[in-house]
């Protein structure tokens, strides 16, 4: 992997703990489209990573030294973000379930019609 791509390096972090885009995306407040364009962009601003890293309980002060330090992301400060109502990831409601059912719909619709 590139280290000097950004998006790869959240990308990477985000997918190897299993965190579902939606959820992601719903927590951060963005469309899943917008994160997919943050992993494809090569130099992702430190705010975004921040926030991503908040989000996923990711400590990125070891791929982005140069931005952040380790206590950043240090279990305090996650905590106060869950407090706060900053991170539910691991909380899914009715809008993820409505969601994930409303893709499922939509990817059943697209291959009936490949089918016609």
């Amino acid at each position: 992997m590139d280290n000097s791509h950004n998006g790869q390096l959240v990308e990477y972090a985000v997918r190897k703990r299993g965190i579902s885009l939606t959820d992601l995306s719903i927590e951060l407040g963005v469309n899943r489209r917008t994160i997919y364009n943050w992993f494809d962009t090569p130099f992702l601003k430190k705010n975004i990573i921040y926030r991503i890293g908040v989000a996923v309980n990711h400590d990125f002060s070891v791929e982005f030294p140069q931005y952040f330090a380790s206590e950043m992301f240090s279990s305090d400060k996650i905590r106060t973000a869950q407090n706060n109502g900053i991170v539910s990831i691991n909380q899914p409601d009715w809008k993820d379930k409505y969601i994930d059912l409303l893709e499922k719909y939509n990817q059943i619709l697209a291959s009936m019609h490949t089918r016609v």
